[in-house]
């Protein structure tokens, strides 16, 4: 396997990606040439703001061959083109061969939510202790319980009384949640997503961990809940307000992540017409807001 490297200004990254797919690289990535440096900056942007730039200013792209002369081949290619003005070949060079499954597998460990329930993936046994266990692989869905919201919510559906609960996960993804719930004891599981794949693999997931829940796009969600999950991001949250609280059952807590600290107060106000939220767990930058509908709807 060669690797040829590129640097690259912002405007030439999609043609030079375009034709390198053409000269058949096996892939193409792209990363900031000056990661690491003074110079580094993000690229991409969080809810409600600009849309991020397709690339950064200085663009490295790297793409892998088969053979070191199909590399050659590609970068001689290339500096012939008008469109890889501003553009300079960096390297070509040997990837030292890789046992690349295990290499992935072996950055990824179980993950504790509590000292009795774990997420684990496929290749791991179980820690001794572990009661309850989801069985998720990481890059094989939408939602792995790494990520500190995914952790607040398990953590939270692990210290409430889940028995018999009717359960909505809004905006499921990999199911993780709405799982979660059910090895708790949820007695009826609605998990929903605007995104099939999302839906196609929560019904893989619950099938692999020996659950039972109804997946489907978000017209599936119909009627009262004692539970409602929505682990998205705040732009969305608050467009979705008056919909998910109408989902909430008298006394039946809503439960909502993907907020940063710094966006409590702007998502409680949007909620404050129909349920009271209060931050009940942080991580990492990241809060869990819980509220309760009160015991009438009137």
């Amino acid at each position: 396997m060669f690797e040829l490297r590129l640097i690259c200004p912002e405007e030439r990254v999609e043609p030079i990606c375009d034709a390198l797919e053409a000269l058949d690289a096996l892939s193409v990535s792209v990363e900031d040439a000056d990661a690491d440096t003074e110079s580094e900056h993000a690229l991409f942007g969080e809810p409600g703001m600009p849309p991020p730039a397709s690339s950064w200013e200085r663009s490295r792209v790297v793409a892998l061959f088969g053979a070191e002369a199909a590399a050659q081949e590609a970068a001689a290619l290339l500096s012939a083109q008008d469109f890889f003005s501003g553009c300079a070949v960096q390297s070509v060079a040997a990837v030292p061969d890789e046992d690349w499954v295990r290499l992935t597998q072996s950055q990824f460990a179980p993950v504790e939510i509590t000292p009795e329930f774990w997420i684990v993936p496929t290749w791991h046994e179980p820690p001794a202790q572990a009661v309850r266990i989801i069985r998720l692989d990481p890059g094989l869905a939408f939602g792995t319980g790494t990520h500190p919201t995914t952790r607040m919510c398990l953590r939270w559906i692990a210290g409430e009384p889940m028995a018999g609960q009717r359960v909505l996960d809004y905006g499921c993804g990999s199911g993780i949640l709405a799982i979660g719930a059910a090895l708790h004891g949820a007695a009826s599981i609605d998990a929903v997503d605007i995104d099939e794949a999302a839906v196609t693999s929560t019904e893989c997931n619950a099938q692999a961990n020996g659950v039972s829940l109804t997946a489907g796009l978000p017209d599936k969600a119909q009627g009262l809940y004692g539970v409602v999950l929505a682990n998205i991001l705040a732009t969305p949250l608050k467009v979705l307000a008056p919909l998910l609280c109408s989902h909430v059952a008298p006394g039946g807590a809503l439960v909502l992540a993907g907020v940063l600290e710094r966006q409590i107060a702007e998502l409680q106000e949007v909620y404050k017409p129909f349920i009271e939220l209060q931050v009940a767990d942080t991580l990492d930058g990241w809060v869990l807001l819980v509220g309760r509908r009160a015991n009438s709807l009137t």
